[in-house]
């Protein structure tokens, strides 16, 4: 049972720009990659404190902008995959976490919903949510920001 669903995995990778998808089934942990990423150091940019200056004394810059930028200290926990994002597991339930909730390493945190299948994500560490950056209903990229922990 469990191949099937790893072949609509690869389905999925094969049919859409997505490079990478991982899921868990059953207690399983699958990564599908389709073309690996290779950084350098060089590669990744970072942010100094003049730029951050720039953006605060700058006020045609949205507001947004200001708070991605000081939110960069933060833990993000990402997508694993493209879906329809859920923040509890029926319309009726309540939400898994909320701002503020305290979470564990392995509490299910949402649900992507991936051709027609449920998939639950769960933390990755021990954290609080300090924002949900998706609202529920909404679809979702891979590596798209769901949330952020303290």
């Amino acid at each position: 049972m469990w191949k099937d669903k790893l072949k609509e995995l690869i389905y999925l990778l094969e049919n859409s720009n997505v490079n990478e998808i991982e899921a868990s089934f059953w207690g399983r942990k699958y990564r599908v990659v389709k073309k690996p990423a290779i950084f350098s150091g060089e590669d990744i940019p970072s942010i100094t404190d003049d730029q951050v200056n720039i953006v605060e004394s700058n006020s045609q810059q949205p507001a947004r902008a200001k708070a991605i930028i000081e939110s960069n200290n933060h833990d993000k926990i990402l997508s694993p995959m493209p879906g329809t994002f859920y923040t509890a597991s029926s319309p009726d339930s309540p939400n898994f976490v909320n701002i503020g909730d305290a979470v564990s390493k392995g509490d299910t945190l949402c649900i992507i919903e991936a051709m027609k299948i449920m998939n639950e994500i769960e933390a990755e560490k021990d954290g609080i949510i300090k924002t949900i950056l998706v609202d529920s209903g909404q679809s979702v990229e891979y590596n798209q920001p769901l949330f952020e922990l303290e």
